[in-house]
């Protein structure tokens, strides 16, 4: 008599439930490390907000528009622009061009010792998605005034921290995003009112 070879239903079965859990740990590895990166936005946001008012707490000026910082850190930049001093910070948020007021800001803050770097950088921080942590005055979305900025934000991610923080509307509250609606499949830039 022939001898069959092959698996069984029960070894089937056993393989099928070890791919489900294989799968299953997969994805909510993948939601743990979503949620890492989100709660560490957040906490990026608010260090940016802690250091600015402590900044214009000691210094009785804002990070990046202070035209007499090189008094309390030797050798530092100060805004060039004939209008420093006046509660602006110019510039985009993600600006690449040194000395702008929105560069000067992590000068400022890191000579003050209130973020990390070294006292000659003016980079912007990078956020957990790869983009970059600024800060402004001006008008963006529906927000006008201070506001920090972050850039190259998922779609899903854009809406969970809209939803998390505010009111979920791209173009209304304290989070806004770069356009009307989170419809597009893209990457957005958020603004926190500050």
């Amino acid at each position: 008599m022939n001898k069959q070879t092959g698996f069984t239903l029960v070894e089937i079965a056993i393989v099928m439930v070890i791919i489900g859990l294989l799968l299953g740990g997969i994805l909510k590895g993948q939601q743990i490390i979503l949620d890492a990166k989100l709660k560490n936005l957040e906490n990026q946001f608010n260090g940016t907000t802690a250091a600015y008012y402590t900044y214009l707490d000691r210094y009785r000026a804002l990070a990046g528009d202070h035209k007499n910082a090189n008094t309390y850190f030797s050798g530092v930049t100060v805004s060039a622009a004939s209008d420093a001093g006046n509660g602006k910070i110019e510039g985009n948020f993600d600006s690449t061009t040194d000395d702008e007021e929105s560069r000067l800001f992590w000068l400022h803050l890191r000579n003050a010792g209130l973020v990390a770097g070294g006292i000659n950088d003016q980079n912007q921080p990078s956020n957990p998605f790869g983009g970059k942590i600024g800060v402004s005055t001006g008008k963006v979305a529906k927000i006008y005034g201070l506001f920090v900025g972050f850039s190259n934000i998922p779609k899903t991610t854009a809406i969970m921290i809209d939803l998390r923080r505010d009111d979920g509307g791209a173009r209304s509250g304290s989070i806004q995003g770069s356009l009307n609606d989170y419809t597009q499949d893209q990457l957005y830039d958020l603004y926190f009112t500050l």
